[in-house]
């Protein structure tokens, strides 16, 4: 199955093999002095390195071949498919598996619908998939080219690669074609297997066609086009017959225009309607097709299609006012209303429910509102989140009113809608202390356990977030006895006490008495101007004679509070106890009213936020602002409520208070560009509690008709701009066209734009210039509804606003397969194979085995080739034979000492033999010294004769040793009898 050869990245390198001839040339006349063995042995080394060396560079190589084939089919799982069709091609894939996959080739599975996923990972075996997609995808689009770039990703190196398409090939995301050329050119093959729809009837709603952007007053045609795709038969016409509604939105709520019952032919028919509005809005239309028969349509999703309008108008402004204090702003509403302005006054407890809303309004006033207002309405977190993207994204303005119930006072503290404001709710001056310090006294006995625990918890959490840095907070626990959340102390850092409220669990009996003692206790030794504490229980407690106690701590300025929850709660007590102690009772059947209440009785701690003087402040002008342009003096004002300027250069102050001191705090009127928009702070009253003396002023309706029309979108144009948007492949095209007053293109505008989607969040949206006065810009449409997009051409010029509504997906508008892309994949060739084939069952065929007669295993495609570098090992393999060489050449090495080192070995075999011969030497020496001793003396004494001795001692010369004769001699002499035979000889040398 595998094969080997190798190859070469660099070949032309190989003419360097020229040079081995002329290295041996080189080397036998260089090397003649190494002797002939050394010299052939060195050019040798010499040759096999340069060899390497030139192998090495050319980059050899080492290259398999396998005739292994991976198969990965793609799924088409989106919504354009019936389910049935899903599931009959999971078991075409089983099928195919079983039948066709042989040896070692793999197989993979990937799903796709707006994004691609894989389902079975390419495996030798025969994998079979289950009968549901255990994927996770979006089926509201088709990615085709997503699937087949994760299919060429997903393939191994070391096998030849084909994919198998089964869909209808109406991609609305992506290029399949580009796609398919890059697979061909990598030797990729594609089979197809088109996915035909049967004969059914369907109607879709393709458009609702109408003016984006209507004057007031102005008729306009609204045009909507149906389709019917239903195919007439002999035994049917293919009309459908149904009504089509039209309906008018206008925030959450919806009128219905008009309605009527049509019967629609196969093929497109347009429906008009001819439309008048005079009040300035941002107006959503939607048209719907009902069918009279459900099985006359087969997609229900595709019936619905929608349009979106703005009807322009002079300036509206939105007036929020408190629901339990209505009417205290209508001097304010009537000045606003001299100054040309549209006004519309919404109570706080019918708030508004979408950012689609807040359109129409120029300029939001929140009028001494506070976020909560009592235990069932309040400003939820997403509503804030509205107003301060209305202003940021959407360049509207927003203005917030004094009163006791705004600012900090009003619980706004910590919230985003402090972070627009160009002030900041919280006291940051030394010189002004309005401390305040709530106490928290939470029931965790047993029956707490649960939603009310979690409840009492989260309320807790959002009163220490209404409390500013330098107010107090604590919080006990209390079940059988009471035990300490939260030690009193600044509430500086909301998250670390958050985090200590949250490990709050319930258990044990229940006894309020030890808590009410605790907090009391510590209260009581906290120097704040404000001290308040809130009880909350949910049932009977043991203990008596706590209203005595609750008028008791009322005497030392401490308030309670209390909150029955639950059926069962001890109401009367508890009511008793909030009676002596001065504050509210509140009796709660759901846990979730929780946190409103808590947000609420905060507020009391934040009340020394509010400075008030009975002899009046005289405001100061800070900076002349065109807020109070033309504006010399201004009447006394007896309160406001305090602030802290934000540190920014942005900030424009106009109007101070020189009471307290500290002008950081004493902000009366301050503005500032936030986002697109501009927010103001005004931190008084318009008249009803603390700027009485303003009411009869001459400049009245000036001074607030100059705030909210400083704050408001401009509408003065020097120039003309068209704006124009198109929805396609799920992205939204904006396109403007730029001219001035003299229809000239108005080129290199610095435009900027921002979109709000359906969840409001933002929109990236950037335009550039394309051509003379074109400015271009897209961004992703991925949810349908309504985006809001805001255009700033540049300074000096008012933003535009406008629309687009994202209809449902283009997968439920193409109801016939293209089958022309899928013929197109197929018929491309990959490098070194054939082309792919079409997969298709005779018509009329019910079951899956005409399809299985496709062989998707054949091996028609070139081997799957797989290389590895090996240059560096060759490098590796040179470098140590360069070595080799150079030893060669300069090191000469003998073989003389080959006998002597076998002597040696040999002599050490014969140690013993050698030690015998040795004592014999020195007891035969011993013996001739004996003698030659004998003769001495004897010669010493004896008178000379005639007679010849035996041994004859010559005159003056010493008497010659007697030759010695071994008893047994050695063949040859040994290292040792050359060592004697040289001692004797000195011995002798020294006597004679």
């Amino acid at each position: 199955m595998l094969s080997y050869h190798i190859s070469f990245e660099s070949p032309w390198y190989l003419t360097l093999l020229a040079l081995v001839p002329l290295l041996w040339w080189w080397s036998f006349r260089s090397l003649a002095a190494l002797g002939r063995g050394r010299r052939l042995t060195a050019i040798l080394l010499r040759s096999v390195v340069l060899v390497l060396l030139i192998l090495a560079m050319a980059e050899v190589r080492m290259v398999r071949l396998s005739d292994r084939l991976t198969v990965i089919y793609l799924l088409d799982q989106s919504l354009s498919i019936p389910a049935q069709r899903r599931r009959a091609m999971i078991e075409y894939v089983n099928g195919a598996i079983r039948k066709h996959r042989k040896n070692k080739d793999r197989v993979g599975v990937i799903v796709f619908g707006r994004d691609a996923a894989i389902e079975i990972p390419p495996f030798d075996d025969d994998v079979q998939m289950a009968p549901m997609i255990e994927s996770l995808l979006d089926p509201g689009y088709t990615n085709l080219a997503g699937a087949m770039k994760l299919a060429q990703a997903s393939f191994p190196e070391d096998a030849a690669k084909r994919i198998v398409i089964l869909s209808d090939g109406n991609e609305n995301l992506g290029d399949a074609a580009e796609q398919g050329r890059g697979l061909s050119a990598s030797g990729v093959g594609v089979d197809v297997m088109p996915i035909r729809y049967s004969d059914r009837a369907e109607v879709i709603v393709e458009r609702l066609v109408m003016p984006a952007d209507v004057r007031r007053g102005q008729p306009f045609d609204l045009k909507a086009v149906l389709t019917n795709t239903t195919q007439p038969t002999a035994e049917r016409t293919g009309t459908v017959k149904g009504r089509w509604v039209l309906s008018q939105l206008v925030g959450d709520r919806s009128v219905v225009l008009g309605e009527e019952q049509v019967s629609l032919p196969p093929g497109k028919k347009v429906f008009s309607i001819r439309q008048q509005i005079d009040n300035p809005d941002f107006y959503t239309y939607e048209a719907r097709f009902i069918p009279d028969r459900p099985e006359d349509d087969a997609m229900p999703q595709n019936n619905r299609a929608t349009a979106f309008t703005h009807i322009r108008g002079r300036g509206r402004v939105l007036v929020i006012e408190d629901y339990e204090n209505r009417g205290q702003f209508d001097q304010f509403v009537r000045a606003l209303g001299r100054q040309n302005l549209e006004v519309t006054v919404q109570p706080s407890n019918q708030l508004f429910a979408s950012l689609a809303e807040l359109q129409p309004f120029d300029t939001v006033v929140l009028a001494d509102v506070p976020r909560s207002t009592n235990q069932q309405v309040s400003f939820t977190d997403s509503q804030i989140e509205m107003l301060v993207r209305n202003t940021q994204q959407m360049g509207a303005g927003l203005v917030m009113l004094g009163g006791p119930n705004s600012f900090g006072a009003g619980g706004w503290t910590n919230t985003e809608l402090e972070k627009a404001m160009p002030v900041d709710f919280q006291i940051k001056s030394a010189k002004v202390v309005p401390t305040g310090a709530l106490m928290l006294v939470i029931d965790a006995s047993s029956s707490m356990t649960g939603q009310k625990i979690e409840m009492s918890k989260a309320a807790a959490i959002a009163a220490v977030r209404v409390l500013g840095p330098r107010d107090y907070v604590g919080v006990v626990a209390f079940n059988s006895t009471a035990r300490w959340v939260v030690r009193i102390r600044p509430a500086r850092s909301p998250g670390a006490i958050a985090r200590r409220i949250a490990r709050l669990s319930a258990s044990g009996g229940t006894n309020l008495h030890p808590g009410l003692m605790q907090g009391y206790t510590a209260l009581s030794r906290v120097e704040a101007a404000v001290k308040h504490m809130i009880v909350l229980t949910d049932g009977q407690t043991h203990g008596s004679d706590y209203p005595a106690l609750a008028r008791q701590i009322r005497g030392k300025n401490i308030t309670i509070s209390s909150v029955a929850v639950g059926t069962d709660a001890a109401v009367p007590l508890l009511e008793a106890i909030a009676a002596g102690g001065g504050g509210k009772f509140y009796r709660v059947t759901n846990p979730r009213a929780l946190p409103r209440i808590f947000m609420k009785e905060a507020r009391r701690v934040a009340r020394p936020l509010v400075y008030e003087s009975k002899v009046g402040i005289r405001p100061q002008v800070k900076y002349p602002h065109e807020m109070i342009g033309r504006i010399d003096s201004f009447p006394p004002i007896n309160g406001f409520v305090l602030t802290s300027r934000k540190d920014n250069p942005l900030v424009e102050v106009a109007l101070v208070s020189p009471k307290p001191v500290g002008e950081r705090n004493c902000t009366i009127l301050a503005g500032w560009t936030y986002g697109l928009g501009k927010t103001v702070a005004f931190t008084s009253d318009t008249g009803a509690r603390w700027t009485t003396q303003w009411t009869n002023w001459k400049n009245y309706d000036k001074l607030f008709g100059q705030i909210v029309r400083w704050s408001m979108r401009p509408v003065d144009r020097s120039g003309k701009f068209a704006v124009a948007t198109d929805v396609e492949g799920g992205r939204v095209r904006v396109v403007v066209t730029a001219l001035d007053k003299d229809d000239e293109f108005l080129n290199f505008l610095n435009i900027t734009a921002t979109a709000v989607g359906p969840d409001l969040k933002p929109v990236d949206l950037r335009m550039s210039q394309t051509a003379p006065g074109r400015y271009v810009g897209d961004f992703p449409a991925d949810n349908s509804g309504s985006y809001f997009i805001l255009i700033s051409p540049g300074a000096g010029q008012a933003p535009i606003r406008t629309g687009v509504s994202v209809p449902y997906s283009d997968e439920f508008r193409d109801r016939e397969a293209n089958e022309a892309l899928l013929s197109e994949l197929a018929r491309m060739i990959p490098k070194g194979g054939s082309a792919g084939l079409v997969i298709e069952a005779p018509e009329g065929s019910q079951t899956i085995e005409p399809l299985l007669a496709v062989n998707t295993f054949r091996h028609d495609l070139p081997k799957a080739t797989s290389s590895q570098d090996v240059w560096y090992y060759l490098v590796l393999v040179a470098g140590c034979l360069f070595f080799f060489d150079v030893f060669v050449r300069r090191v000469q090495v003998g073989f003389a000492w080959v006998p002597a080192l076998v002597g040696r070995v040999r002599g050490r075999r014969k140690q013993p033999a050698q030690t015998e011969t040795i004592e014999r030497l020195q007891s035969r020496k011993a013996e001739v010294t004996d003698q030659l001793d004998q003769l001495r003396a004897g010669a010493r004494f004896e008178t000379p004769s005639e007679t010849t001795t035996d041994v004859e001692i010559p005159t003056g010369r010493p008497a010659a040793k007697p030759a010695i004769t071994p008893e047994e001699k050695p063949e040859e002499d040994s290292y040792t009898e050359r060592l004697l035979r040289a001692k004797k000889q000195v011995w002798k040398n020294r006597k004679s």
